[in-house]
């Protein structure tokens, strides 16, 4: 016990140390703020959009009660995300794509990216979350405190002393480790304890498993460390060394797996849907309206009862032309949606072998914040935008008034997102990592 007091009064006696343990308490503060700040302001437009859709709706039937297909032209109706809590501490995609959705009963894929006004500058530097804390600057942390664990005392000249005294070296290499990852592990609690009390969260598994994580994240980290000084060589050495797999790890890989990806699975898709739903939709306005009508039997064999109406404009017709927006698209629609799965799958099996891009897909998994998860709200979204057709379209084919409709009935609707929670697959990939650097250093470290 006196020898681990020693360790650790070694450990904090400098200021370099000292300051960097405040800096990364301040960091992690301000990014449970910053991921409060983010859900306050999605949970103040769910509170402002429940207010405004019965105005909305009152206002449209008040101005079009004559007219339903007008004022369907015009009426949206909110499907909402909920953010889960923990989406405070792990943004993920939510910073980019809307919680949100207003959606008409027009074509819907129109509608379905349509997102937020977003400053681009904002975007590109990201969300300083405690995710990015943790991920980005606590491996920082753990080469300042672990890069001269070996190498101080040798330049002291008490290396050898240590040597012949103790009696293992490993024993001893591996204690001043221990106070280390330690102190760390307080921090990494502390902060995930103020976040429970900043962000409201509940101690559920989700919470538990971003903890426990985060600490094999760490270890992970002290585990390189651990390699890296089995080497014996000087501490500028080691803090070039570790600095530089840290720069490897966290900067140069995502960034370049992120170019072999869209290289690999490029989206010309995402252009051709948006032609081919504009051209599905507006070259109707010069198409033989049988035909339109027609295309629109097709899909909806229940509404045929209302025959072919081909002079003038009526509202069959439209809501018609509207349809094709989204049938023209079809193939462009799925082909869109594959590429962005097997971008997602590939992403995640890359990821699988480099702990921080491992780390950083669960953390969003457990969030709710994933890309997998954001498109099944949009795939949640178009089944909503479906059945609002459904309802609407009798009524509007049979012109029926807006009074005649009870729209108190149309509240905002939420999706609900699945938590997707692996515990072996999240834990895996950070044990092995850990597990081999470990059995690499150790008989390296048994000749010194």
């Amino acid at each position: 016990m006196m020898l681990y007091k020693l360790f650790l009064k070694q450990c904090i006696r400098s200021k370099e140390v000292w300051i960097s343990l405040l800096l990364i308490v301040m960091l992690g503060i301000v990014g449970i703020i910053i991921g409060n700040n983010h859900l306050k302001k999605q949970q103040d437009a769910i509170a402002e959009v429940k207010t405004y859709q019965e105005q909305h709706f009152d206002r449209q039937v008040s101005l079009h009660n004559d007219d339903l297909g007008l004022l369907l032209y015009y009426a949206k109706f909110a499907y909402i995300n909920p953010l889960n809590p923990l989406a405070g501490l792990s943004i993920g995609q939510a910073d980019v794509n809307p919680t949100i959705k207003r959606i008409t009963i027009k074509t819907f894929e129109a509608q379905k990216y349509d997102t937020d006004l977003i400053n681009p500058m904002s975007l590109q530097s990201g969300n300083l979350d405690l995710s990015f804390v943790i991920i980005y600057l606590f491996p920082l942390l753990v080469i300042v405190m672990a890069f001269n664990v070996i190498s101080e005392e040798t330049e002291t000249g008490t290396w050898r002393l240590v040597a012949i005294q103790t009696r293992s070296k490993l024993k001893f290499i591996i204690s001043k480790f221990l106070i280390r990852l330690m102190l760390l592990y307080v921090i990494l609690i502390f902060l995930f304890l103020v976040s429970k009390l900043i962000l409201n969260l509940v101690f559920n598994a989700a919470f538990f498993w971003m903890v426990g994580l985060s600490m094999l994240y760490i270890f992970f980290w002290f585990a390189i460390s651990f390699f890296v000084i089995s080497f014996k060589k000087t501490s500028g050495f080691n803090a070039l060394l570790l600095l530089s797999v840290w720069l490897v790890l966290i900067i140069l890989l995502p960034a370049g797996i992120n170019a072999y990806i869209s290289s690999k699975y490029p989206v010309p898709e995402a252009l051709s849907t948006a032609i081919a739903q504009r051209d599905g939709y507006h070259v109707k306005w010069d198409t033989d309206k049988l035909a339109t009508i027609q295309k629109f039997y097709k899909h909806y064999p229940q509404f045929e009862k209302y025959g072919y109406p081909t002079e003038g404009f009526n509202w069959l017709w439209y809501y018609a032309m509207q349809q094709m927006g989204d049938d023209d698209s079809k193939e462009e629609q799925e082909a869109l949606g594959e590429k962005i799965k097997l971008r997602e799958e590939a992403s995640r099996r890359i990821a699988s072998v480099i702990p921080n891009m491992h780390l950083q897909l669960v953390f969003n998994q457990l969030a709710g914040t994933s890309m997998s998860q954001q498109m099944k709200y949009l795939e949640g979204t178009h089944a909503f935008h479906e059945k609002l057709r459904l309802f609407f379209y009798p009524k509007i084919f049979d012109g029926k008034h807006a009074d005649t409709v009870d729209w108190s009935q149309f509240k905002p609707a939420y999706h609900q997102t699945e938590v997707i929670s692996k515990p072996i697959r999240g834990i895996i990939p950070l044990l092995i990592a850990s597990g081999i650097v470990i059995l690499l250093s150790i008989p390296m470290i048994r000749r010194l």
